[in-house]
């Protein structure tokens, strides 16, 4: 298996495209060719990560920050963020990040947390918007199956829990073909009418190639006639953060004192206890004290994150419980995250969890 192969089980999960703007995922050290020995995940690469990675004899590094955030303009070995690069280039060891595309989906980061807290009903806290097309087209009746079925293939018709999803009516298409036309069906120079079936599959923005090629290739016409349209609908599947519901109403108390056992925190900054049992948790892997009004709006008894800011902490005004655990304590189950995908595709290939403490935080 090479780099290539290996980061793009991770892109079926958490495809780059969902990254926000600001990120830099993706491959960022060596040769997306290069043969891969064995495989180290973690949170963040640091000199340490890279001499466990040495010592393991692992090749490609996959973790959940960037280890080059913001540009470099000179590899002096100044800091550690460049002496890694040197020692990752000198060693030949790929590195790789899944960040806010892994923060973005379902099955990513913040729906580790729920999964640990044991959630249900889980769903994204802030969708993403604009981001789906409704691709529409026009396939001869007897054609119109093996189109649709390539669309699907190729994302196409995905909503929710449900896949395949068309709509679907007859008509009439017209059209003559001139002199330098090859034509499916009629005549050259003469005005032809053809039963047809026009289609009509959303899709992520980010498959419009693949899709639009699929199309192409399995359509029959020469001049297949399609329409792109983009929608102002939410992607309720993809976005920032999960709000779920717990099996049971349970006290307050109790609740921080389970997170705290489950995340392994040495403590908690909350808001005040209002006394009431909560059922209904919104949450956030990271720094997500912004997404606080998004987590009242849906009317959730808790919100969990981490990097609140002291005055962000009035902002809850008794309306909702704050439960800051730390940034790096949302995101340490990541690391599940990427052996749980690599180890289902391919069970048999090396993949190891990084045991290097690499929160620059500590607690006294």
């Amino acid at each position: 298996m090479n780099v290539k192969s290996i980061c793009s089980l991770i892109e079926e999960v958490a495809p780059l495209s969902l990254q926000e703007s600001y990120d830099n995922a993706g491959l960022l050290v060596g040769n997306s060719q290069m043969e891969v020995s064995s495989v180290l995940v973690c949170i963040d690469v640091t000199e340490k990560v890279l001499e466990e990675a040495l010592l393991k004899k692992c090749n490609l590094i996959i973790s959940h920050h960037p280890l080059i955030f913001s540009g470099l303009k000179q590899i002096t070995g100044q800091n550690e963020v460049q002496r890694c690069v040197v020692k990752a280039i000198k060693n030949d060891i790929a590195i790789y990040a899944a960040h806010t595309n892994m923060d973005n989906v379902l099955a990513g980061v913040s729906g580790k947390m729920a999964e640990k807290i044991g959630l249900k009903n889980i769903r994204i806290l802030l969708p993403k918007e604009d981001s789906l097309l409704k691709l529409i087209t026009f396939v001869p009746r007897i054609h119109s199956y093996a189109v649709r079925e390539a669309l699907f293939t190729a994302g196409a018709g995905h909503i929710g829990n449900y896949d395949s999803c068309s709509f679907n009516v007859e008509g009439l298409g017209t059209f003559k073909a001139n002199d330098e036309a090859q034509p499916f069906v009629g005549r050259i120079n003469e005005f032809h009418t053809e039963s047809e079936i026009k289609i009509e599959v959303i899709l992520p923005d980010y498959l419009k190639f693949k899709v639009l090629t699929a199309l192409l290739k399995t359509h029959p016409y020469e001049e297949p006639a399609y329409d792109l349209i983009p929608l102002k609908n939410s992607w309720k599947q993809v976005g920032t953060g999960i709000v779920g519901d717990l099996e049971e109403p349970e006290e307050e108390l109790f609740f921080l004192n389970r997170i705290k056992s489950i995340f392994n925190v040495p403590m908690i900054r909350h808001t005040n206890l209002s006394g009431k049992k909560v059922k209904s948790i919104a949450l956030c892997g990271g720094s997500g004290s912004s997404f606080l009004k998004n987590a009242i709006s849906v009317n959730a008894d808790v919100y969990i994150s981490g990097d609140f800011k002291y005055h962000e902490f009035f902002e809850a005004e008794n309306r909702i419980l704050i439960a800051d655990i730390g940034h790096f304590e949302s995101e340490q189950f990541t690391k599940d995250i990427f052996y749980e995908i690599i180890t289902k595709k391919i069970p048999t290939f090396a993949v190891q969890i990084s045991d290097s403490k690499t929160n620059p935080i500590n607690y006294l």
